[in-house]
């Protein structure tokens, strides 16, 4: 299974930093940083969500619904003339139940270390939480997942990686931090100056985390 990085650093991830990019007016190198950044952070807080049981069933109605993956099926027609604002408002629903109260921190965070102000922060986020759904809806078909047990693995899957320890605990800091913004300088050096091995946005986090 491609892990959210790889579906990133694919034709259709080029086409949604570039739509993404030209909706807020961030620069394109900025916009690709914060969502290599930004989704798998979203993901980890959606996989914790999902480790109750009423939260995967939630999680699965949801992808059994709305958010079928048919959202990735024309990404040029959603930016052309700029992202519809119901896209948007369901954006901001599926940020406020995922993050719940640290969204704000885990904006300002995104906002330090991508160089990107914090309002086109929150607007690529909005744009980006459906996007993401929709990637989870489209693997969820693709892997027959119909249970919610089985969404800790389509969840992990996707969060996959080479050095589980380092890398899990700078998700878990970011989603548990106190708003003091000191946890993510910790990460800076991994994030954007670690992990020489790779290249492109794989190697920008190392590709993240593990199976566990």
């Amino acid at each position: 299974m491609a892990g959210i990085l790889d579906l990133l650093d694919s034709d259709m991830g080029r086409q949604l930093i570039s739509g993404v990019s030209q909706q807020t007016g961030a620069p394109e190198d900025k916009t690709s940083s914060l969502m290599t950044m930004a989704m798998p952070v979203l993901m980890q807080a959606m996989k914790r969500n999902a480790s109750t049981s009423q939260g995967a069933e939630g999680l699965l109605n949801a992808l059994n619904s709305k958010h079928d993956g048919s959202i990735l099926d024309n990404l040029g027609g959603l930016f052309s003339g700029g992202v519809d604002q119901n896209v948007m408002n369901d954006g901001e629903k599926i940020l406020g139940h995922v993050l719940g109260g640290k969204q704000q921190h885990v904006q300002t965070a995104l906002s330090q270390k991508s160089g990107i102000d914090a309002g086109s922060v929150s607007q690529i986020l909005k744009i980006a939480a459906p996007i993401l759904m929709g990637m989870l809806g489209k693997q969820k078909r693709q892997n027959n997942v119909s249970s919610p047990s089985a969404l800790d693995g389509l969840l992990g899957g996707l969060i996959k990686d080479n050095s589980p320890q380092q890398e899990q605990s700078f998700l878990e800091s970011i989603l548990d931090a106190d708003g003091d913004g000191s946890v993510i300088d910790d990460v800076a050096g991994m994030v954007l100056g670690g992990n020489k091995k790779k290249s492109g946005l794989g190697g920008l986090l190392g590709g993240l985390f593990g199976k566990r």
